[in-house]
């Protein structure tokens, strides 16, 4: 298939290029920036984005160039429609409305333009904190956050439009994905204390939460990605799910992971938790392994040890 993909820098959007890319897929990726203008690990995805797909650089989705990409450059089997404004997402001041605009910035005339190209389908990636997603421990109704909100409302916004163009729709709802490339969270801070030879404190350790190998949720969307394009006109949504557990349990398993492969201790203090602002429980509902059955677990955990090592 010939693929349009938003949002591929982030780090979730690299790897599903590169699977889609992998799996014999034509990919053009768009860049929101000139690529020269990231930093960081942005940055370092970026540079590898150009081995694995054709580059839009400053073509953001719903502007007059990503209109005329959509016109000439295709025609795309299938838009996957991956960025979202994220900015201080779990932020109390993230403005929702504005988000939604800019994830749905002329929406129709887009869709049109596809429709019109020959295009069949597009693929939305969604969170397992909006409404109505996913499985949890308390009234699953409203969104969590203002981020939370504003992915429901851009989901919603894509049924409508999507089903007036007679296309089909796919939504990939994503949990807590981890591994090489990601931004400085949760796992690169276990990381980056154990290898200064620190112990590594949880904080939140009781709440439940869907950790996902980072390769294995690329499969999961290459495999998506293909099934949408082939149904008929409707909406099909998967979630996958992994590591479904405590973050004190998940923890203690990524610690267990990194001692068996490196030479750190990879010490860890489970802390008695007082924050529960989040809900407790909020996870998938879909077994990755089953979506990937030839998945093998040992050389991702080998490939995330030998990323920090060479990130020191």
């Amino acid at each position: 298939m010939k693929i349009l993909f938003t949002g591929g820098s982030s780090f979730t959007g690299l790897w599903f290029v590169k699977a889609l890319s992998e799996a014999g897929h034509s990919v053009t990726a768009t860049l929101t920036r000139p690529a020269n203008s990231y930093d960081g690990i942005r940055r370092q995805r970026v540079d590898q984005l150009g081995s694995m797909a054709t580059v839009a650089e400053e073509t953001t989705f719903g502007t007059p160039r990503f209109s005329r990409l959509l016109a000439h450059e295709g025609p795309f089997d299938l838009l996957c429609h991956h960025a979202a404004e994220a900015t201080n997402y779990n932020s109390a001041d993230f403005d929702a409305t504005s988000a939604l605009a800019s994830n749905t910035n002329n929406l129709r005339p887009i869709l049109a333009e596809l429709t019109a190209n020959g295009g069949r389908a597009v693929v939305l990636t969604g969170s397992v904190f909006e409404a109505d997603e996913g499985r949890g421990d308390s009234d699953l109704r409203p969104a969590f956050n203002a981020y939370g909100l504003s992915k429901s409302m851009t989901a919603q916004a894509f049924r409508y439009y999507v089903a007036g163009q007679g296309l089909s729709l796919g939504k990939f709802v994503i949990p807590n994905p981890f591994g090489p490339w990601e931004e400085p969270r949760f796992t690169a801070y276990l990381m980056n204390t154990w290898q200064k030879g620190a112990t590594a404190e949880v904080k939140t350790p009781d709440y439940v939460r869907d950790n996902v190998p980072i390769d294995l949720l690329a499969a999961c969307y290459e495999r998506f990605a293909a099934t949408v394009a082939e149904t008929a006109d409707g909406f099909v949504r998967v979630g996958p799910s992994c590591y479904a557990e405590t973050q004190g349990q998940f923890a203690e398993r990524f610690a267990g992971e990194m001692r068996r492969r490196l030479d750190l201790a990879c010490a860890l203090t489970i802390g008695k938790q007082t924050d529960f602002s989040q809900p407790m429980v909020r996870v998938n509902t879909d077994s990755a392994r089953a979506i990937v059955p030839a998945w093998d677990e040992a050389p991702f955990w080998d490939g995330v040890a030998s990323f920090y090592q060479r990130q020191q």
